[in-house]
């Protein structure tokens, strides 16, 4: 595996990769990997010939007393991680090699970066879909492996994507679990141990709506459901809990379509996020 940290480099190496008519699978990260990013280099890997993750904790994503300073980073860590998956690049430049001096360029998706995390986090998905832009010109990767984990965000991409017309195929992949059901998330090494016991309402309220869903198609007694399961927990503050078409994001009434219930909650200080997926019959 070669970690490279210029883009000039990478460019290079995808070149001859394109002159020997490799496919390439591109798994972009912020790093501090773990399990559920382990799930998408071992998709990509057995759909391309060529294995890419980038590792890059992009600033112009975090709002005002965001994380940035203190989010998880462990790159030895990481590049162990990838070796042993297989990776054939890991691509891991420094904020100055993305974002020179004089970098006044950005990409905006609208209508669907309004609501739920865009609502709390207004800046947030310009920022993520400018680096994602990047990234997949720097890239020219053949399929991007996103987690459905941030299930707006890929929404965003996938807009973005089509509208630009962007010659990369995006594959969405499930949310990997815990044993207990607490979803993969980098922000869990914040939970002390209290909180990553209360961390599991999230994941305890979305069971218990997809039970009740199989025969009440009423999105508010739904959403009440989820407010209460996740309010009996004393360090749980409610973000947002919404459900929403998979297709608009627009919140829905009376479910008849395939919906997304999207949640965030702050477990502590740390903001996480989880959702159902709900497909009708």
């Amino acid at each position: 595996m070669e970690v490279i940290t210029t883009i000039k480099e990478i460019k290079n190496k995808i070149n001859e990769f394109k002159r020997n008519n490799e496919t390439i699978g591109f798994v972009p990260t912020m790093g501090y990997l773990h399990e559920g990013h382990k799930s998408l280099i071992d998709r990509a890997r057995i759909e391309n010939t060529k294995i890419i993750v980038s590792i890059f904790v992009n600033p112009i994503q975090f709002g005002e007393n965001e994380d940035l300073s203190t989010y998880p980073r462990n790159l030895e860590g990481d590049s162990d991680i990838c070796k042993n998956s297989g990776v054939d690049i890991l691509f891991a430049p420094t904020v100055q090699e993305m974002y020179p001096n004089g970098f006044s360029s950005f990409v905006e998706v609208t209508g669907i970066t309004d609501c739920l995390c865009g609502k709390s986090r207004p800046s947030h998905f310009r920022g993520v879909t400018t680096v994602v832009m990047k990234l997949l010109n720097i890239t020219s990767c053949t399929k991007a492996y996103l987690g459905e984990k941030d299930f707006q965000q890929y929404k965003v991409i996938e807009k973005m994507v089509k509208d630009l017309n962007i010659d990369t195929t995006l594959v969405p992949c499930p949310i990997y679990r815990e044993d207990d059901g607490l979803a993969k998330s980098s922000r869990n090494s914040y939970l002390n141990s209290e909180e990553r016991i209360s961390a599991l309402c999230l994941s305890k309220a979305l069971k218990k709506a997809k039970i009740e869903l199989d025969k009440n198609k009423d999105a508010k007694s739904i959403i009440e459901i989820i407010k209460n399961e996740i309010s009996k927990e004393p360090l749980a503050k409610i973000d947002y809990i919404e459900i929403v078409s998979q297709d608009t994001l627009k919140p829905i009434t009376t479910i008849k379509e395939n919906v997304l219930i999207a949640i965030a909650v702050f477990i502590g200080k740390t903001r996480l996020i989880d959702n159902l997926l709900y497909n009708i019959k």
